[in-house]
């Protein structure tokens, strides 16, 4: 890689001309670390611009040193409207165009919902979900005017398949991000906009390292967020997801024409939610008709479903 490239699209000479296949402007928020990190670093290695934005953009002194001109390191507290306005506003005015916008900052802490702390249960949602939605509109009106982009929206798989004891704000707020991310799709789809929801399992980054909090829990408890617990704690070390081939796979998935609404990435998302799809089909057709039966013009009552054994 040449450091010493100098990007054409700088804060003096901006443009908004379409870029070639080859060569893409992204928008990355927790770029300090974990998935973050790794995919600025693949864009980057790709030839591709990197708006790489952090709480303390001087954690990515590093790329900047070895990508140059290439990267443009950028503070930026999600939580905060104005400031990812100004962020966007920053990349807009150094690169002259945001192509792919990728949420990715986020974190989750672990405790019982009956005993969480509720300010800390509200600061997650406000990173996690309220994050994606400031970042996002403060990036639509340029995506819209440029009639294109792709919208990158981290969520887990958790977000489809939900249940984890433990985590219950991080997991609303992933369920949240896919409709949010629905709407955005049927909203932004005549201006050429496209928005991918990532679903990983578990990766070796640091997602259950020095971000996350790991409480204590109730004995009753113990079952349930207290096996949540031991995992998280044992680290991520053993988990079977390669965050260096899941960036290649997504700066591939950015050259695309036809991109998926949704993408679980690892054999463990996959195969949770094909399981998940499938009992949600086979629960909605053994009610059909109980439900059907609720409008005015089918019959009603109907007989339920005889009763499982547990």
């Amino acid at each position: 890689m040449d450091t010493n490239h100098t990007d054409a699209t700088t804060a003096d000479t901006p443009t908004t001309e379409a870029p070639t296949t080859d060569s893409r402007t992204w928008f990355i928020t927790g770029s300090s670390r974990g998935f973050g990190r790794t995919l600025a670093r693949a864009a980057l290695e790709a030839g591709h611009r990197v708006a790489a934005t952090a709480r303390r953009p001087e954690q990515l002194g590093s790329l900047a040193d070895e990508f140059g001109d290439l990267v443009r390191p950028i503070a930026l507290d999600v939580t905060d409207p104005a400031a990812a306005r100004a962020a966007v506003a920053e990349a807009h005015a150094h690169f002259g165009r945001i192509d792919v916008l990728v949420n990715n900052a986020g974190y989750a802490n672990v405790a019982p919902i009956e005993t969480a702390d509720d300010a800390d249960f509200r600061a997650q949602f406000e990173t996690n979900f309220w994050g994606v939605y400031n970042v996002t509109k403060a990036a639509l009106p340029l995506l819209r005017e440029q009639r294109g982009g792709l919208v990158v929206q981290f969520s887990s798989v958790g977000g489809r398949v939900g249940g984890s004891p433990g985590i219950a704000s991080y997991q609303a707020a992933k369920f949240a991000i896919d409709g949010f991310s629905r709407s955005l799709r049927a909203e932004t789809a005549p201006f050429g906009v496209k928005v991918l929801v990532v679903e990983p399992s578990g990766f070796r980054t640091d997602w259950s390292g020095s971000s996350m909090t790991v409480h204590d829990v109730p004995a009753d408890y113990e079952e349930t967020v207290g096996a949540t617990n031991s995992r998280l704690r044992q680290g991520e070390a053993g988990s079977a997801g390669d965050p260096e081939r899941a960036a290649g796979i997504l700066v591939r998935m950015a050259g695309r024409r036809d991109v998926p609404d949704h993408l679980p990435l690892g054999v463990n998302a996959v195969e949770y939610s094909l399981a998940h799809g499938r009992r949600l089909l086979a629960d909605d057709t053994r009610w059909r008709e109980v439900a059907r039966s609720a409008d005015f013009a089918e019959a009603y009552p109907v007989a339920f479903p005889p009763d499982r054994e547990e």
